[in-house]
């Protein structure tokens, strides 16, 4: 099974690093979103069905992640930016893509 790139486990871990940082009311994250980063930044093997599940949520969040970076907006600003971030960054979906070909 594959394990997330450092590109994506550095981007995870800056996203979670943030996250402290901020008061309460602009934390961003779900229970899974968080989840989601630790498995990245602790590089744990990702199963086909974790892969299957950050593309769903990569397409879904990219639109608000794109929007919020042309407004100039970064991951203390932004709970779009954070949260993507959180599932890998940007450049997350193109190695998801891959992954899951290899897989299937």
């Amino acid at each position: 099974m594959p394990v997330a790139p450092d590109y994506m486990a550095n981007a995870a871990k800056r996203a979670l690093e943030t996250r402290e940082e901020l008061p309460a009311s602009k934390k961003y994250g779900t229970l899974v979103g968080l989840a989601r980063a630790n498995q990245l930044v602790n590089r744990e093997n990702l199963s086909l069905e974790t892969l299957i599940r950050m593309r769903s949520y990569l397409i879904r969040a990219r639109s608000n992640y794109d929007s919020a970076i042309s407004r100039g907006l970064s991951a203390k600003n932004s709970k779009a930016i954070g949260a993507y971030n959180l599932w890998g960054g940007p450049r997350a979906l193109s190695w998801v893509n891959k992954q899951i070909k290899k897989e299937m």
